[in-house]
């Protein structure tokens, strides 16, 4: 019963991002408004609940089928992207360095600034 209010509250904050993009008529995603709402709400709450933990915990296993969809995309229309390729594999390769690096720093900033105690 507790994973089920997780997915209740996942598809909740999905919902009001939707209305959110919809209503204000933004150009981002309900899934990425949703998302930042959740986080908010998180950091304000202060922690996650079992519930949401655990349908998180069962929602990553299967997150490669989100990229799924813009993977397929690109490889049916792959004449769009004639010229762009050099922009592309630049964003591509910045973002993977700027993700990595601010992991890094969240990861190190989160375990209280000693990376020789993480795990410990």
């Amino acid at each position: 019963m507790e994973i089920l209010r997780g997915f209740l509250i996942l598809i909740g904050f999905f919902l009001a991002g939707e209305l959110t993009r919809l209503g204000l008529g933004l150009p981002f995603s309900g899934g990425v408004l949703g998302m930042l709402g959740l986080v908010l709400f998180l950091m304000a709450r202060g922690r996650a609940s079992e519930g949401l933990a655990a349908a998180s915990q069962s929602i990553i296993s299967v997150l490669v089928l989100l990229i799924m969809p813009g993977v397929v995309g690109i490889f049916f229309n792959v004449q769009a992207f004639n010229g762009y390729w050099i922009a592309i594999l630049s964003a591509l390769i910045l973002g993977t360095l700027l993700s990595v690096v601010s992991t890094l720093l969240l990861m190190q900033w989160a375990a209280g600034g000693d990376s020789g105690k993480v795990g410990q």
